[in-house]
């Protein structure tokens, strides 16, 4: 018997094809305007990103030109240019758009994103969301939701249309 509150294990879609070699960038920081209180909507703050993007076994290993790989300095100018022109108020939303811009502008096939509010209050060093997207497979998607959608009715629980 699966418990309610056992997460369901999602797997990078090209996890079973090939081994992910990650790009990484942490500890991005910029300035934008994001949040739901008033207070937040009106001025800049700080903000740090980590990004994993998974691309399977680049073949930058092999050739050794960045053309083969995901160019984590165009991805930087790329978060630069989303720092500056989103307009969304909630972090999650935020993250999902950065996951979206490494699957569909650079190739990843998996992405691990973090995005917090440093110092968001005076007794908390951050706060923020982290979230793991896998590119379409195939069938678009529909293996890893169906995969879910098992576990959550043999768990008693129906899961949201969608």
């Amino acid at each position: 018997m699966i418990a309610l509150n056992t997460p369901i294990p999602i797997v990078p879609a090209s996890a079973h094809d090939a081994p992910l070699d990650l790009i990484l960038i942490e500890g991005f920081s910029g300035q934008t305007v994001i949040g739901i209180h008033d207070s937040e909507l009106h001025r800049p703050q700080p903000v740090v990103i980590d990004v994993h993007a998974g691309v399977p076994r680049a073949r930058a290993c092999h050739t050794d030109r960045i053309a083969d790989t995901i160019d984590y300095g165009q991805v930087r100018e790329r978060l630069v240019r989303l720092l500056a022109e989103h307009r969304l108020q909630m972090l999650e939303a935020f993250a999902e758009a950065v996951a979206q811009i490494l699957i569909d502008e650079f190739g990843a096939a998996w992405v691990r994103v973090k995005v917090v509010k440093p110092r968001k209050f005076d007794d908390v060093s951050a706060v923020g969301v982290q979230i793991e997207r896998s590119a379409a497979v195939a069938d678009g998607g529909r293996g890893v939701r169906s995969a879910a959608v098992l576990h959550l009715i043999g768990s008693g629980m129906v899961p949201p249309r969608g």
